[in-house]
C-alpha cells in the first residue's frame, strides 16, 4: 500500500472539521436523519453510524482522545 503523509497542521484542521460536522449532526437528528437516509438509500447507515465514523477518523488523526469512540452510548 502506498504511503501518504499529511502535514500536522492539515491533520489538526481536518480533525476539527470532522468534529464540527459530527457535532452539527447531533443538533437536529429529527431533520437530518431522514435527509441522510434519502441520500444513502438504506436505513442501515444512519446518523449514529456516520457520527461513529467521523469520531473514528477524528481519533485516527489525533484530534481526540477516543473517549466518545470507546465509551458506550
Amino acid at each position: 500500500m502506498p504511503v501518504t503523509s499529511l502535514d500536522t497542521t492539515d491533520a489538526i484542521e481536518l480533525a476539527e472539521l470532522l468534529q464540527f460536522i459530527s457535532d452539527w449532526l447531533a443538533t437536529d437528528p429529527a431533520r437530518l436523519a431522514p435527509s441522510l437516509q434519502a441520500y444513502v438509500g438504506h436505513p442501515a447507515y444512519d446518523l449514529d453510524a456516520l457520527r461513529a465514523d467521523l469520531e473514528r477518523f477524528t481519533f485516527l488523526l489525533g484530534g481526540s482522545d477516543g473517549e466518545d469512540l470507546f465509551s458506550q452510548r
